[in-house]
């Protein structure tokens, strides 16, 4: 007989089982599951307390119902009469399921009398897809690397922005551009922020900084803050100042609180006085009152920012960029930062984002990040990701979604146990996304790759969210190498040879990516020797796919793909040999710290743009 814990567990989305990218199956064990469970606020130690919370149903969840915008739902309350809601406040009542009206864009809410009592209903109209950008190319950067001293500045893309806007470029990519934990600059990973809402303010520009291979954020992020406050105005504010406080109301100044306590407490809310762990607590109140100033000075530098990137995005259009800046949303936050201060309920607490067992990670991977949780995001109607996407898309014209396949589920990994996957509201989620590229008129790509559950792909396809087309993981073959012809790629996606968690083009044929796991003692020297020997075969098998065995020729097969967009990397450009970031390392290797070789302004005139904007145009892109 199965443990009522266990029968609570998959009644809730926990997996009973999984099996991991090496074939190797794991069942969900009691103790995950009571973890989990917990994580979700649901208490379940005992068989008995489960029962309890099997019998109640813990509470009554919204139904979600995704229908397409300008059509009449169809939702299944026969002749039942009901409330709807719109999104902007205005009221509708009737009877039964044919006096429904035709819905605008949005996400809608239905009450709706059933004979079982009232049942809230949550109605997202979303256009039935995304249309696919023309055939088209751009440009990744790594932002913080822009510059040849201190950290790289919005400023920094803007002679990039013009340069590849006046070759026919569409879009430049770059890192997640969240708030980070600007009083500890030692916290300076792009994919582990403080809050995704708002902006990194120590990307702004200011005139100092030091040089060097490596950027060092302990001193360079303390000397960007000092002279940002130099250049603040206490006493006359901008009257363009004041209206952007005004309309961001009471939520930013919630943020801007919280950056003003960590200069006084230290960046995790989690070691704060109990007083200050609450931003709704008599003390935090007081404390509104008392750092006004302050307040005043941390909302200046997400008004600076959110400028400063909408300045980029407009000089992106005007030099002819179909798409402009191409923003990155990462996966989740940091368990303690700003967003779980503000917005507690909506994250689960005790369980971080992660991935089961790989090649790479024998024991798995924690990512120390708080993943949504996918019982309250329902209830709250998904407010916290559609304004998550909607900020981001204000600011660029496209939005890549990390590890996008936690929108069919999250793998959660508890402080002591084992970790499992938790069932999240796909179509929901993809329906939220189609609403928010709809109002922005913005693009949507999702990073679609590792142990991709059946039907996510087309599920996305579908939504005309793109994939990402990797070439070095494009193949027919991983043992005997043999990678897949141009022709095969999906229409549907972004194609490119890397990321910034995989080698570069010279990195990866010369096999400094195995060199750096050894090195960071990932992989010993044996595996070292098999893993060059191995890569000597992929570097071999792909020259047979590639018209020639130089950059030229990799980008050619890449702007030959049906694939809509194509990505092409500055670090190929350059050719640069290490890559950005060696996933499973922290101090063992400079993640997020190697600069471009002279800057923006090298990568911005160099003579290499040429050749692949007319590469490019040959192909019709």
């Amino acid at each position: 007989m199965t443990d009522l814990r266990l029968e609570l567990a998959y009644a809730r989305g926990i997996y009973a089982e999984y099996y991991d990218q090496m074939g190797v199956h794991h069942a969900t064990s009691v103790e995950t599951a009571v973890a989990l469970l917990a994580a979700m606020g649901i208490e379940a130690a005992t068989e008995e307390a489960a029962r309890l919370h099997l019998e109640e149903g813990d509470g009554v969840l919204p139904w979600d119902v995704v229908c397409e915008a300008g059509k009449a739902p169809f939702v299944d309350i026969g002749e039942a009469r009901w409330e709807l809601i719109l999104e902007d406040g205005e009221e509708t009542r009737g009877q039964g399921v044919s006096d429904l009206p035709e819905l605008p864009l949005g996400i809608h809410s239905l009450i709706a009398e059933l004979p079982g009592g009232p049942q809230r209903i949550t109605l997202l109209a979303a256009p039935a897809t995304i249309p696919l950008p023309e055939r088209g190319w751009g440009m990744t950067v790594p932002l913080y690397a822009l510059s040849e001293k201190g950290i790289g500045s919005y400023d920094d893309l803007l002679p990039l922005v013009q340069s590849l806007g006046a070759k026919g470029a569409g879009f430049v990519g770059m890192n997640p551009v969240h708030a980070g934990f600007p009083t500890d600059p030692g916290l300076f990973s792009p994919y582990t922020p403080s809050h995704r809402r708002r902006l990194n303010a120590l990307y702004l520009a200011t005139d100092t900084g030091r040089g060097g291979k490596l950027i060092d954020y302990v001193k360079a992020g303390p000397t960007r803050l000092k002279h940002l406050r130099k250049s603040f105005d206490r006493t006359t504010p901008s009257p363009a100042f004041l209206a952007y406080v005004a309309s961001e109301g009471p939520a930013l100044e919630t943020f801007a609180l919280h950056q003003a306590l960590s200069e006084v407490h230290g960046p995790f809310w989690c070691h704060w006085p109990t007083e200050y762990q609450d931003p709704e607590s008599e003390a935090c109140v007081a404390a509104r009152s008392e750092l006004k100033e302050e307040i005043l000075f941390w909302s200046w530098l997400q008004w600076k920012a959110e400028v400063a990137l909408s300045e980029l995005q407009d000089e992106a259009k005007a030099s002819g960029m179909a798409h402009g800046i191409y923003l990155d949303l990462a996966v989740g936050t940091h368990p303690h930062g700003a967003e779980t201060w503000e917005d507690r309920e909506v994250f689960a607490f005790g369980a971080s984002l992660g991935a089961p067992p790989d090649a790479f990670s024998a024991e798995g991977q924690n990512w120390g990040l708080a993943p949504f949780n996918p019982i309250t995001l329902r209830d709250r109607a998904y407010a916290p990701l559609a304004e998550t996407f909607a900020r981001q898309l204000r600011v660029s014209g496209m939005l890549r979604i990390d590890h996008i396949l936690g929108f069919e589920r999250t793998f959660w990994v508890p402080q002591d146990a084992p970790g499992s996957y938790v069932a999240m509201p796909r179509d929901a989620m993809l329906a939220v996304a189609r609403i928010e590229a709809a109002r922005a008129g913005g693009i949507i790509v999702g990073e679609d790759l590792g142990n991709i559950p059946d039907g996510l792909r087309e599920a996305l396809s579908a939504s005309g969210v793109l994939g990402c087309r990797v070439a070095m993981f494009e193949r027919w073959n991983w043992d005997d190498p043999e990678f897949k012809p141009s022709e095969a790629y999906d229409e549907a996606a972004v194609a490119s040879f890397s990321t910034h968690d995989l080698p570069t083009w010279l990195g990866w044929r010369q096999g400094a990516d195995i060199t750096a796991r050894c090195k960071a003692g990932g992989i010993d020297g044996a595996q070292a020797v098999e893993n060059m020997a191995h890569r000597t075969r992929e570097v071999a098998a792909i020259d047979r796919v590639l018209p020639g065995a130089d950059q030229d020729a990799l980008h050619d097969f890449l702007a030959r793909t049906p694939s809509r967009l194509v990505a092409v990397q500055a670090e190929v450009i350059l050719d640069m040999i290490d890559q950005q970031n060696l996933p499973g390392t922290t101090s063992e290797y400079p993640n997020w710290r190697i600069r471009l070789p002279g800057g923006a302004g090298a990568l911005a005139s160099h003579e290499k743009l040429e050749r692949v904007a007319e590469i490019m145009r040959r192909n019709d892109r």
